[in-house]
């Protein structure tokens, strides 16, 4: 398995609201302990040191799924913020939780509704790290 990233902030933030969403019962266990696992198989590094291909919260990720030739393109957002006509998606959703810590040109299996799908993180259009954006 390909050693995810994912900095310092991003990681209290997220476990953060992971803990506050259990306490309101507001995430699924289920779906809490997917997104810890993937956290805590991650490299933890300073958010000066995450490199410009890597996803992090608030990356505006452009996505093509291999199966239909489809593309959309997103922000991956904390849960207050996330927004589906503004295209901003939480971290809570299964789409953020199997793309945060990966790198462009890496190709995942998403489970959908339709079954198992494949996707691929074709660009990275905004990342704050790359940007210098490090208080987000």
């Amino acid at each position: 398995m390909k050693e995810l990233i994912v900095n310092r902030l991003d990681y209290a933030r997220i476990i953060k609201c992971i803990n506050d969403a259990k306490q309101f019962k507001s995430l699924s266990i289920a779906d809490a302990d997917r997104l810890l696992k993937e956290l805590n198989s991650a490299k933890i590094v300073e958010p000066t040191e995450v490199p410009a291909n890597v996803v992090t919260m608030n990356s505006i990720v452009k996505l093509s799924f291999l199966n239909t030739s489809k593309s959309i393109q997103f922000q991956i957002v904390y849960p207050d913020q996330a927004n589906i006509k503004e295209n901003k998606i939480s971290i809570f959703s299964p789409v953020a939780t199997a793309l945060i810590g990966y790198t462009v040109n890496d190709e995942i299996e998403w489970l959908v509704p339709s079954g198992l799908s494949k996707i691929r993180i074709d660009q990275i259009i905004y990342q704050p790290e790359s940007a210098g954006d490090f208080d987000l």
